[in-house]
């Protein structure tokens, strides 16, 4: 099993095994900001902080019967103690994040980490209903507002999806390109049909173009400096010029 997976294990476990969706999300959000790299990345969204891995993760524990899910909650099923395979350090950040902040309601977590966190309130649908006036202006000044038309080019290697995508948001991007003449990765979210579907579920335009990308077998020998410039060069004269 991933490690990433006993993360979630442990935090529910922690609570009692029987946790909602949105808290779980919330709760896993306090515990990555304890850490340098955390397992989970998180981006903003509808309803707050948000993780598409970890939810991806718990679709695939539900799957293998390890834990049961309804329409609102996550019930872990098995008796294994995953705390004790954990890190320590870990395994002490989560028990921190469940001692400060484990009996807090769903609302009470949703409205803790837009004040404290207030980027990722950007997207919310709820902001304005649950933080009084001065306190949703925080969230107003987080919010990019580059008016400014901008071309920014960008990948993904060494980067998680959320961390990819709260890029787009941090710099207010609107349209997307994807140049990769073959648009799959081994890598969560980054195949054409999951990463148009999360650009798009935040209000960013996906569109590929696949005519000025790099043919693989041009790629595969690529052993130093020179081997990308004669690539490069010979992208020029063809592809550009095409």
């Amino acid at each position: 099993m991933f490690y990433r997976r006993k993360i979630l294990l442990g935090l529910m476990q922690l609570i009692g095994g029987e946790v909602e969706k949105l808290r779980l999300q919330k709760l896993l959000f306090l515990y990555s900001k304890k850490k340098k790299d955390s397992e989970y990345d998180f981006i903003p969204y509808k309803y707050g902080c948000y993780s598409y891995s970890a939810s991806a993760d718990l679709s695939a524990l539900s799957r293998k019967e390890i834990i049961n899910e309804s329409d609102n909650s996550y019930f872990k099923e098995d008796n294994i103690d995953y705390l004790k395979l954990l890190k320590p350090q870990d395994k002490t950040y989560l028990e921190e994040v469940v001692e400060s902040y484990g009996k807090m309601s769903k609302n009470s977590l949703i409205v803790h980490t837009y004040i404290n966190f207030p980027f990722y309130a950007t997207k919310s649908v709820i902001a304005k209903n649950v933080l009084n006036d001065t306190l949703y202006q925080r969230v107003i000044d987080a919010t990019p507002n580059e008016t400014e038309t901008i071309l920014f080019t960008i990948g993904y290697e060494g980067v998680s999806l959320e961390k990819y995508l709260s890029k787009l948001v941090s710099n207010n991007i609107h349209v997307l390109v994807d140049v990769r003449k073959n648009p799959l990765s081994m890598k969560f979210g980054f195949s054409k049909t999951l990463l148009k579907r999360y650009c798009e579920s935040l209000n960013v335009q996906y569109i590929h173009v696949p005519n000025v990308g790099i043919e693989s077998n041009k790629r595969k020998k690529l052993n130093n400096q020179i081997d990308y410039d004669d690539l490069f060069e010979d992208y020029k004269l063809t592809t550009l010029k095409s």
